[in-house]
C-alpha cells in the first residue's frame, strides 16, 4: 500500500470516529463498545445505552456518519448495532447497567463463577454467590450466600446469564 492510500485510509477512519464521537457527544445515554473497520472498508459500530438502545438509535448514529460522508470519494458499507446479550460486557458503564442480574464469568486464572451483580466502581465488581456446601458438622449440605469483589484486571470475559 503506498503512502498516499494508507494516509488516504487513516483520514477516512479519522472521519468516522469524528463523526461517531460527535453523535455521542449529543447523546450521553449511549456509548460506544466497539468500531471496527475491515480491509475493504466494511464499518461495524457497536453501541450500548444505559437504558439500551433501541432500532432508532442505531438508525440515529448510522444516518450521523453516512450522510456526513461522500461515498462517491470513499466507498464503504457501514453496519450499526447494540451489543447484544451474546457479547461480553467490556465497560464499568455496561455492568453498571446490569446491577441485579446474574452474571457468568471466567476469570483469568481459567475459574467459572456465576453471580448477581450487586456492585459496581471503576476497579472492580461485586458479586452475591450462593451455593450450597457440605455441614461442617454431620450430614447433609447448607446453604451459603458469599459476598466476592473481582477486579476487572481479573475478569477474562463475563457474560450476563440467560435464563428462561
Amino acid at each position: 500500500m503506498d503512502d498516499g492510500l494508507r494516509a488516504n485510509r487513516m483520514e477516512f477512519r479519522h472521519k468516522i470516529e469524528e463523526l461517531l464521537n460527535s453523535f455521542l457527544t449529543e447523546r450521553d445515554d449511549l456509548f460506544l463498545i466497539d468500531l471496527k473497520f475491515s480491509a475493504a472498508d466494511d464499518i461495524t459500530v457497536i453501541l450500548d445505552g444505559d437504558n439500551g438502545v433501541s432500532v432508532q438509535d442505531c438508525l440515529d448514529a448510522s444516518r450521523a456518519i453516512e450522510f456526513n460522508m461522500d461515498r462517491e470519494e470513499h466507498d464503504f458499507s457501514l453496519q450499526v448495532m447494540s451489543a447484544g446479550l451474546s457479547e461480553p460486557l467490556a465497560l464499568p458503564r455496561q455492568y453498571r447497567k446490569n446491577i441485579g442480574r446474574d452474571l457468568d464469568i471466567l476469570l483469568s486464572d481459567s475459574t467459572k463463577i456465576e453471580g448477581e451483580l450487586a456492585g459496581v466502581d471503576d476497579e472492580k465488581i461485586t458479586l452475591i454467590l450462593r451455593y450450597r456446601k457440605p455441614k461442617e458438622v454431620g450430614k447433609g449440605k447448607m446453604d451459603v450466600v458469599e459476598e466476592k469483589e473481582i477486579p476487572y484486571s481479573e475478569v477474562k470475559k463475563a457474560l450476563v446469564a440467560i435464563k428462561f
